[in-house]
């Protein structure tokens, strides 16, 4: 490839494609590809749901799968393309394996330890730093987020009036079960016409 550039646009699409694959299981869409040698060794994306872990992260699963193929927990002369600024968790395994260089797509203003919230990956007082690009594709990133939690409230609103039109008929024949209860307690109500319908008129 001609840029460090170009190729940092190139496998962010890789990770883009991956948390894509999250989006349509359900999952929130994030995804992470480890590139070494200008190939990618690890990929992975958001399963955290899917697998009911903690620990099913993108960037866990791309660490995993490159230390399988090096051969070792050290992951140097590496980079880690992420589509969202990386969690606690996962800044800490970058760190851990010692990865130099992080791409980041979208930074997570609530959760992001990149810089947002803290930065794990630049500390002074840690024996490992990396060096960080931020913002590659960062509008698609941050769209396709956005898409999600769009799709994922109209779902919750979509569950909340079915559960309300089920429950509407139940809720009528509770109020009728009570009105029956309260009539065999007081006797049938009396208007102007006479004694009301339910009543037996032969007496």
């Amino acid at each position: 490839m001609d840029s460090s550039e170009e190729r940092d646009v190139f496998y962010m699409r890789k990770a883009l494609e991956l948390a894509k694959c999250a989006y349509d299981a359900g999952d929130t869409p994030i995804g992470a590809v480890l590139v070494y040698e200008d190939r990618i060794i690890g990929s992975g994306y958001n399963k955290r749901n899917a697998l009911k872990s903690p620990l099913m992260h993108a960037e866990i699963e791309a660490i995993r799968e490159g230390a399988d193929v090096i051969g070792d927990w050290r992951l140097e002369d590496t980079t880690m393309y992420i589509t969202l600024e990386p969690c606690p968790m996962c800044a800490g395994a970058i760190v851990q394996a010692r990865i130099p260089r992080v791409v980041i797509g979208a930074m997570n203003p609530k959760a992001g330890c990149a810089g947002s919230v803290i930065n794990l990956l630049q500390m002074q007082g840690f024996n490992h730093r990396a060096e960080l690009v931020k913002g590659v594709l960062e509008e698609e990133s941050a769209e396709l987020l956005r898409s999600f939690f769009s799709r994922l409230r109209e779902q919750e609103r979509a569950a909340r009036l079915e559960q309300a039109a089920v429950a509407k008929p139940e809720l009528a024949a509770a109020a009728e079960q009570k009105r029956m209860e309260q009539d065999r307690i007081n006797g049938p109500v009396q208007d102007g016409a006479g004694i009301s319908e339910g009543t037996d008129k032969s007496e």
